[in-house]
């Protein structure tokens, strides 16, 4: 683990927010601590944090509103959401907006600091140079952009690069269900099962220009793209 990594920590809890950011800071993180939505938006604009790890429920700015506003601006920086809420339609509103990953309150700290570090290799294996032609397409992944043919780009989201990755390099195989919530969500529960059902829609529709590409659902096991 790279050391200083910076951090952005939205939470209004002021003891919660104290023991998140010592404990990440243990771990060679530089924090940097707001207790609501809309300090921690001009903290993103003049801190140029690394990682976000933003309260769902804050006064001034909600983490979601916080989000969308933060995803308008920049479509890589990983977000995980801290929610005291475990309805289906807020963990998939989550993910939908942008977010990375999510942790149901309470957490231990444990696993809290295990989903920022995946999340942060994760973007490093974004980094990578490498422009993949699939059928029609060209998809850029380390600036999350799919092209068909000649037309203007459009823009993914960093969740829809990452499982479009995978997808592709397991082309013509099933793609194991639980391996790559697991790798993209941390967990396979059905949470994130229904979110990725949701991601897999959305590519699907992105897609559907070139008829030849589809994404398939092998029941029980996972998902198969063939061109």
């Amino acid at each position: 683990m790279a050391n200083n990594i910076k951090l952005l920590l939205a939470e209004d809890e002021a003891a919660l927010g104290q023991i998140i950011k010592e404990s990440l800071e243990t771990r060679n993180f530089d924090v940097i601590l707001c207790d609501n939505g809309e300090k921690a938006f001009e903290k993103y604009k003049t801190e140029s944090p690394e990682v976000l790890v933003l309260d769902v429920m804050m006064p001034k700015k909600d983490g979601f509103t916080l989000a969308k506003e933060i995803r308008a601006i920049d479509n890589a920086i990983p977000i995980i959401f801290l929610t005291a809420k475990s309805q289906t339609a807020d963990v998939v509103e989550g993910f939908s907006i942008g977010g990375n990953d999510y942790l149901k309150k309470p957490f231990s700290m444990e696993e809290l600091i295990v989903r920022v570090d995946n999340l942060v290799d994760r973007t490093k294996t974004q980094k990578i140079v490498e422009i993949i032609t699939l059928g029609h397409f060209s998809f850029d992944f380390p600036k999350q952009l799919l092209q068909f043919k000649n037309e203007k780009s459009i823009q993914l989201t960093h969740r829809e690069s990452h499982l479009l990755f995978h997808l592709i390099k397991n082309k013509n195989q099933v793609l194991d269900r639980s391996l790559i919530l697991n790798k993209l969500w941390g967990t396979d529960d059905f949470f994130t099962t229904r979110s990725m059902d949701v991601f897999i829609t959305k590519l699907r529709k992105k897609l559907r220009k070139d008829e030849s590409i589809q994404i398939i659902n092998v029941r029980g096991f996972g998902y198969k793209l063939t061109d």
